[in-house]
């Protein structure tokens, strides 16, 4: 399942992770270097969530900033008792 919101359409984002060494001049080195960079992803924060969708209740995967935003529109909690359903059939 690729990891994009379903409502944004924001996916993953490239970047990298730059090692450094050595110690900085403010704490009394001779500053530092970087030895290595390499590509890594950021992943969007994405929640499963139970939304109303045309009139519909589905799962659909959206950001946390989505949700924050008010773009979800929740699905209606279940009145009815699974018991109950059962006794009438």
């Amino acid at each position: 399942m690729a990891k994009i919101c379903e409502l944004t359409g924001v996916g993953q984002r490239k970047g990298s992770i730059i090692w450094r060494s050595g110690k900085s001049k403010k704490s009394g080195g001779i500053g530092t270097h970087v030895t290595a960079i390499t590509k890594r992803k950021f992943m969007p924060n994405l929640q499963r969530v139970k939304a109303l969708i045309n009139g519909e209740v589905r799962y659909i995967r959206v950001t946390a900033n989505a949700l924050k935003k008010g773009l979800v529109t929740k699905a209606p909690k279940r009145t009815w008792k699974k018991d109950a359903v059962k006794a009438k059939a």
